[in-house]
């Protein structure tokens, strides 16, 4: 059966009475090569074991399984079981693990089942857990890569740059962690449902070691945070939201200035150094 031919997924789908859940986020591919396009940017291969997160009705999964040497798929929709167990069947590298990959121990789930395998993670990431979903597998610090299909805008965001309109809070956790990078877009048309944007395939490599050196993270991030929580105004007015009951709106001016900064800056404007400097003046001043 080809799982990527939109009538013979529907037939598939008809034949075990399966509905699409909106609530999941459930939208598969039905275009034959882009599942193959996404497998080959992971870079997956024999001395690799791919996490793979709502593998659907297993398109993006047999081709891993091609490459990898073995595909652990998290699932949460119970109803794909029994799809999955027929068009899966060919694959002794295959194992599905029922569940919500946000619920799980994930550290503990590739210890269990990707021993003696290279950690990586690909996957068709359902819209609406994206950001919950990476920051989650970044915070598990065990995957070499991770080579997600997501929304264009959300790909876009991820590696936008200091200074444009993309860039946010989460650009730069992601671009800490990782090395971000946008591979290909897939048309709305190569999905059932269809979705209402287009996407893209994005790859990031994991970083061994973050870019710049950072002494508190979560300090490092709270100031990050709090830098883009009023993105209209100025750094030192942003500030304010998180650090205005521990220092004055002066004291953080000068924290700004002290880095080199015009004290009417704005949050965006900054890179991984200079939130890394930020961040350090401000811990510095209260002690």
């Amino acid at each position: 059966m080809e799982r990527n031919e939109q009538k013979a997924i529907e037939a598939l789908l008809a034949r075990h009475g399966f509905h699409f859940s909106k609530s999941l986020g459930q939208n598969f591919l039905i275009k034959r090569e882009v599942p193959h396009m996404i497998a080959s940017a992971s870079g997956a291969q024999e001395t690799d074991g791919v996490l793979e997160i709502g593998p659907g009705i297993g398109a993006l999964s047999s081709e891993l399984c091609r490459r990898a040497g073995k595909v652990v798929a998290v699932e949460l929709d119970q109803t794909l079981l029994p799809i999955l167990k027929e068009t899966m069947a060919n694959f002794d590298n295959f194992e599905v693990v029922p569940g919500d990959v946000l619920k799980l121990d994930v550290p503990a789930l590739v210890r269990e089942k990707l021993a003696g395998y290279t950690p990586i993670v690909c996957a068709n990431l359902p819209y609406n857990i994206t950001t919950p979903v990476l920051t989650a597998l970044i915070r598990a610090q065990c995957f070499r890569s991770i080579t997600v299909l997501v929304q264009l805008e959300v790909a876009q965001r991820l590696c936008a740059k200091p200074g444009t309109a993309a860039y946010g809070a989460f650009s730069v956790f992601m671009q800490y962690y990782t090395e971000p990078s946008l591979r290909f877009e897939v048309a709305r048309e190569h999905f059932i449902p269809t979705p209402k944007v287009t996407s893209a395939v994005l790859r990031a490599e994991v970083r061994a070691v973050p870019p710049v050196a950072v002494e508190d993270e979560a300090f490092f991030f709270r100031t990050v945070n709090a830098a883009f929580a009023l993105r209209r105004k100025t750094l030192v007015n942003s500030l304010m939201t998180a650090f205005g009951a521990q220092l004055s709106k002066e004291e953080l001016t000068q924290a700004v200035t002290g880095c080199g900064l015009d004290a009417n800056i704005r949050g965006e404007r900054l890179g991984l150094e200079e939130f890394a400097a930020l961040a350090a003046a401000l811990k510095r001043r209260l002690g």
